[in-house]
């Protein structure tokens, strides 16, 4: 068994010929720059590409198969010149009955089973060629569909109060999946302001992996939560293997932000701009009533939860990771100059001793590194869609 990094919510920008797949994230976002950032900078083994559905995304995955730069695995995936690996898959919005609606990754084996889901899902999709994430479906009705096409479905970013279905959709998962269906979803994504111990407030995800992912939608947002798999290689049946505990495999650990660092951890008034402090769980502003308040993620699991002391007997730790782009007095630079020394930014975070980073760098800096391998930084929360940040 090896252990392989793993980050299983890349998103895709653009095509190769400048179409449009996402909006709001970075043009340079394509799908054979991905494949290469994360496989030179980034020290990352497999990652889930999750706008695969798009028919110009399958035109550019198509086109690397031609050039031979990209081959299908055995076991599920796409190998990227023979050393990255590739999940397909797509990230969509269902719409449930009670009016809300929210975010679910589903993954395919490969390339055949995500055209034939690709072909069918476009149905239910206004127009998959301008916007392939909406559709006018149900959760429960994509679980069905994506499980037909012999794919994965995990519930998404599961507790953020935009498009989730604990955030802003239901307080139990029951409420929106029947009882045999829930039982084959094998993992949810926890999302940047959420951590295991908060999750596992809830006795019905027992049993379910967790799973900390990047949702990237720049290149330099690759792998800032992540997984250590244990596998005997990069492919989508150990993946499977590992969400189950299967002949060995599992998930090692997970690696992500602080809670206090993700975007929507406490609630928010959005007329007073400004996170609302105090014990959770928050939902007013004590300003006002009237006031528009985004309740966090801390202040919704409080509401929600059904047991108070997090049950983590059988979990991997989950260690907190702080990026290198939210360290003080890191920018651009500073990170190109600790990749090109060190190989890529995994062995920056995990095995660079605080010496070789002082040589490679500043002081302040390489010891902001080590103290973020520890837990020991001082954080400002986040809320209402603003990061949190790690005080100088």
């Amino acid at each position: 068994m090896k252990d392989y990094f793993v980050d299983l919510h890349v998103h895709i920008g653009r095509s190769s010929k400048g179409k449009e797949i996402k909006r709001a994230t970075a043009r340079n976002l394509t799908f054979e720059n991905i494949a290469f950032e994360s496989y030179t900078r980034k020290g990352i083994d497999v990652i889930g590409v999750v706008d695969c559905i798009s028919p110009f995304v399958i035109e550019d995955i198509e086109s690397l198969i031609e050039k031979g730069e990209l081959t299908e695995k055995k076991g599920g995936g796409m190998e990227y010149r023979k050393g990255q690996v590739l999940i397909l898959g797509a990230e969509l919005q269902t719409h449930e009955k009670r009016g809300c609606s929210a975010h679910s990754l589903c993954f395919f084996p490969s390339l055949s089973s995500i055209k034939g889901f690709a072909k069918d899902i476009a149905n239910h999709i206004k127009n998959i060629y301008n916007c392939s994430s909406m559709c006018r479906l149900t959760g429960q009705q994509l679980f069905d569909m994506v499980d037909y096409y012999g794919g994965t479905y995990i519930p998404a970013h599961v507790f953020t109060p935009h498009k989730s279905f604990y955030g802003n959709c239901c307080d139990s998962l029951f409420e929106i999946f029947n009882e045999k269906s829930l039982e084959k979803i094998p993992a949810i994504e926890l999302g940047l302001s959420s951590d295991s111990m908060m999750a596992s407030q809830l006795s019905e995800l027992d049993g379910k992996a967790f799973l900390s992912n990047s949702d990237a939608h720049s290149l330099i947002k690759m792998g800032r939560e992540y997984n250590i798999f244990q596998m005997e290689e990069p492919s989508y049946e150990e993946i499977l293997k590992a969400f189950k505990e299967i002949d060995g495999r599992r998930i090692k650990a997970n690696y992500g932000l602080d809670p206090k660092l993700g975007k929507y951890h406490r609630s928010y008034c959005l007329v007073c701009d400004g996170v609302i402090e105090g014990e959770a769980p928050i939902l007013k502003c004590p300003v006002s009533d009237k006031h528009r308040v985004v309740v966090g993620v801390k202040d919704r699991l409080m509401l929600i939860k059904d047991r108070d002391n997090p049950q983590m007997s059988r979990r991997p730790p989950y260690r907190y990771q702080v990026p290198l782009e939210f360290l003080p007095k890191v920018g651009p630079k500073t990170i190109d100059k600790l990749i090109n020394h060190f190989g890529s930014e995994m062995k920056v975070l995990h095995q660079a001793a605080f010496e070789e980073l002082v040589n490679v760098g500043k002081e302040d800096v390489a010891r902001n590194i080590v103290l973020s391998r520890e837990g020991k930084l001082s954080i400002e929360a986040g809320g209402g869609g603003v990061y949190g940040r790690v005080e100088a």
